[in-house]
């Protein structure tokens, strides 16, 4: 039995794992143990990996950058500057999706440039998490 595609928007766990594998390797560089999440097109977990000793919050965290990333089709590190104090200063009490406007998520687009996903880090600093999601995603390709 064929299964029945039920969204276009695709993201295909073995483009989860590349992504999450060159995050990993990245944060590995820093020693601080981290989390980096994949999410798809409708802000879905696809694949979450925690690092050894990675604190709990950095959980949530990287799956609610991944998840802004998407839903606002920029990366996180762009859309901070709206969230405090500009036009996105009230997002964060209008929406019952958990955002995050702090640097370290990423949109993932496909060949034609369409988001289809966002990978998101937690652990690090805000510099370092957006360091190692956008250096991971420029290595797999098809990330802003």
């Amino acid at each position: 039995m064929d299964m029945a595609v039920v969204s276009p928007i695709i993201l295909p766990l073995e483009l989860a794992r590349a992504l999450t594998t060159a995050a990993i390797r990245r944060v590995e560089d820093t020693g601080i143990p981290s989390c980096v999440a994949v999410v798809d097109g409708g802000g879905n977990l696809v694949l979450l990996t925690r690092m050894d000793g990675a604190a709990i919050g950095a959980i949530d965290s990287s799956i609610a950058k991944a998840r802004t990333a998407v839903h606002f089709a920029a990366s996180t590190s762009d859309l901070s500057a709206a969230a405090a104090g500009g036009p996105l200063a009230t997002i964060a009490t209008s929406s019952e999706v958990r955002l995050a406007f702090v640097a370290g998520g990423v949109p993932i687009l496909d060949g034609g440039g369409v988001v289809i996903g966002g990978l998101g880090a937690g652990g690090g600093s805000p510099s370092q998490d957006h360091d190692a999601v956008s250096s991971a995603a420029r290595s797999v390709g098809g990330a802003l």
